[in-house]
């Protein structure tokens, strides 16, 4: 296979969109994606899949010419239990599932660097990672765990995009700190005493204790934390009572906390507990509050990498660089950003739908316009 035209990355991106498959289950994705790389030119490339521990993942490594360094990208490759409701030609073929996050769009920008390196040598070792389970449990995470990274797989720095609806097709935003929030889920358990709803005396309310644990929560954001820091805590489901006349003697939280930074998140989740505590003593109840956060860390962009990568998108002619805010959703390439120096940047792909939508459809010029300017990047990276 020579240099990917333009119309042969859309027909890939089209073919991807109608095979979405949800976390840990990207077999087909897989078999797809190998089946391109296969025709690409690998006499410098090494590749590993069917991975035991994470089967459904892909590393391709390029040896570089006269590497001083290995340098790592990152795609994901699941999709969203989601109803298409596109209209497209090309629409998921399987049913509830769509790439309603843009991950299609990721994995043929990736497919297109690759193909670009794999016939221009490139002068640094660059390894490419198809990473399932973005969306949920942290493929990203799982990956380092299990050793995937170790020996000559290990990159000295890791570069990772996400497409971004509200950004013109085929431009690149980034910042300095903070692209993505951490996330971590909270649980939280009541357990009082039920009874008759004519003898409260006789009863311990977990309706109430539950109800006065919101309420306190609602001050941790407005008096606990820097005002000009960002945190968010939610609470969207709430679970009590079988019945108007009896006394709940149980009731469970569920919700989530954001931070842009994992020192944010920290102090969230230690007020949360003194809050529990604070609420079990009042109520003489039973409060078990539980945490998780997985592989969903902040993306906190590495300080010299990003800046390097912001001067040259700025300077660079072909491409459109835009200075973003940070976005409170989550992304788990953040815990690979813990473990290797690193950035992550936005690709505009420039959508009046948002991500996660039934009718997301990113703009495919976007695709073409994101390969040249990355494989630029990389190419003034590996002599800089």
């Amino acid at each position: 296979m020579s240099q990917l035209t333009n119309d042969e990355l859309i027909q890939i991106r089209r073919h991807l969109h109608q095979i979405p498959e949800l976390a840990m289950h990207e077999v087909q994705t897989r078999d797809y994606l190998i089946e391109v790389i296969s025709q690409m030119n690998l006499e410098y490339a090494e590749i590993r899949d069917q991975i035991a521990t994470l089967p459904t993942a892909i590393l391709v490594r390029v040896n570089g010419s006269d590497p001083l360094r290995t340098i790592g990208y990152r795609t994901d490759i699941d999709a969203l239990p989601v109803d298409e409701q596109t209209g497209l030609a090309y629409a998921s073929q399987h049913p509830h599932v769509m790439h309603a996050c843009g991950h299609d769009v990721h994995m043929t920008v990736a497919l297109g660097v690759l193909n670009h390196f794999l016939e221009h040598r490139p002068k640094d070792n660059l390894v490419f990672f198809f990473q399932p389970a973005e969306e949920s449990q942290n493929g990203g995470k799982v990956a380092f765990e299990q050793g995937l990274f170790e020996g000559k797989w290990r990159p000295d720095e890791f570069y990772g995009l996400h497409d971004n609806p509200d950004l013109p097709a085929g431009s690149i935003g980034c910042r300095m700190g903070t692209l993505f929030a951490g996330t971590t889920e909270v649980n939280v358990d009541f357990r009082g005493k039920s009874g008759h709803a004519a003898f409260p005396q006789d009863a311990n309310d977990m309706v109430v204790a539950a109800s006065q644990f919101i309420n306190q929560v609602q001050t941790i954001i407005s008096r606990s934390i820097n005002p000009i820091e960002s945190g968010v805590i939610t609470f969207g489901l709430m679970q009590a009572g079988t019945i108007r006349n009896v006394i709940s003697g149980s009731a469970r939280l569920e919700g989530t906390i954001r931070g842009l930074t994992q020192v944010m998140i920290e102090r969230i989740i230690e007020r949360l507990k003194q809050v529990a505590a604070g609420i079990a003593s009042s109520y003489d109840c039973d409060v078990d509050i539980q945490f998780n956060q997985g592989g969903y860390l902040p993306v906190e962009n590495n300080p010299e990498l990003t800046k390097r990568l912001i001067d040259f998108f700025t300077q660079d002619d072909g491409t459109q660089f835009i200075e973003t805010e940070p976005a409170m959703t989550g992304e788990d390439f953040g815990y690979l950003l813990a473990k290797f120096p690193g950035t992550m940047f936005w690709l505009g792909v420039n959508d009046d739908s948002q991500l996660h939508s039934a009718t997301f459809k990113p703009d495919e010029a976007a695709i073409s316009k994101g390969i040249s300017s990355i494989n630029s990047f990389l190419e003034y990276r590996m002599t800089n």
